[in-house]
């Protein structure tokens, strides 16, 4: 596929790893399409920070409130001490909630080209105890309060961020549209607006409007060694398609990519390969590959989604292609 944007100029082949046969023909589809256009998919990272969050108990809602004051004020003081936990992790700030006597408190950090778990952890762990010994009317609640939000579908992710924030567009000429995705621009935008955004609403979702973002992210985390189960926050995300005088303007915005090109998993030999192969283990400064992985990750969630979409807007499609590459006939298993 080919990837521009505030990260990087890029031409690259994805891997993925899935047992759902018809994603490679479906991704592979959309990422022929960003070849066509000049810029291909536009990338753009706008936030990046791993969160994890604490909670604290108070014999009161107004004691709560006071030691949440305190911790605000003492700001520098807390990034100091999370400069001890390592080389790489910084802390960019907070978030508190107080509900009855119990203080929250979301700690924000960069962790380099880490996804940033571990070393999050590490460096709240080392925060609360800081805030325990020096900050009075409190006691320890735990070190992980599930206001992170760690693998889990939640609003606070999509609203303040946890991971890469990077939002994909994609402009294809109509002609492209009519010959290669079979349909219209109109009749996707009105597929979009009926079934992820209407569809989703009456459903319930939470912060999301897409239609399978997950089956990308999966794919793509397992071939580059990523935490699997980070896909839950993950496909939270929106796809808006327009129908721009018959050219179509898609696009999809994921706020919540977790994903690095260092630490655990990133040892096994075929997850090297391809790190190596996307060109994310170059010498750079610290997080540039990791911006690198999120943005390909990103682009390869918006060529699987197009591609559904527009099969989608056609009777039939959909099952064929499952039909046609997922239940082969004895004749073909014979062959094969």
């Amino acid at each position: 596929m080919r990837i521009s944007g505030n990260v990087a100029q890029i031409e690259t082949e994805v891997p993925l790893a899935t047992y759902e046969s018809p994603l490679w023909p479906s991704v592979g589809r959309g990422a022929k399409i960003s070849r066509t256009v000049e810029a291909g998919i536009v990338a753009t990272l706008v936030d990046e920070r791993m969160t994890r969050s604490v909670f604290v108990r108070a014999k009161d809602a107004q004691t709560a409130y006071l030691a949440s004051l305190e911790v605000d004020a003492r700001f520098d003081e807390l990034r100091d001490i999370v400069r001890t936990c390592g080389r790489f992790v910084e802390l960019i700030g907070f978030h508190h909630e107080i509900t009855a006597n119990l203080l929250f408190l979301r700690f924000s950090f960069t962790t380099g080209d880490a996804s940033g778990h571990n070393m999050a952890t590490l460096a709240a762990d080392a925060l609360l105890r800081h805030i325990l010994d020096t900050i009075p009317g409190i006691s320890y609640g735990s070190i992980s309060g599930n206001y992170c939000t760690d693998k889990k579908a939640t609003a606070i992710n999509g609203i303040l961020g946890r991971g890469k924030n990077v939002v994909t567009e994609l402009v294809v000429p109509r002609e492209i549209v009519h010959d290669s995705l079979h349909t219209t621009a109109a009749a996707i935008a009105q597929l979009n607006v009926h079934k992820n955004m209407i569809g989703t609403l009456l459903a319930g979702g939470i912060r999301s409007a897409n239609a399978h973002y997950a089956n990308m992210l999966l794919g793509f985390y397992l071939a580059t060694g990523q935490d699997a189960a980070n896909i839950v926050e993950g496909s939270q995300g929106v796809t808006v398609a327009e129908d721009r005088d018959g050219d179509l303007y898609f696009s999809c915005t994921l706020p919540n990519l977790i994903v690095g090109t260092v630490g655990n998993g990133k040892g096994l030999g075929f997850v090297e390969e391809n790190l190596e192969r996307l060109g994310c283990r170059a010498s750079r400064d610290p997080g540039e590959n990791a911006r690198r992985l999120a943005v390909i990750a990103a682009a390869t969630v918006l060529c699987g989604e197009l591609s559904l979409l527009a099969a989608q807007t056609n009777p039939g499609e959909l099952m064929r292609a499952h039909v046609r590459l997922e239940r082969p006939t004895e004749t073909t298993k014979i062959g094969a």
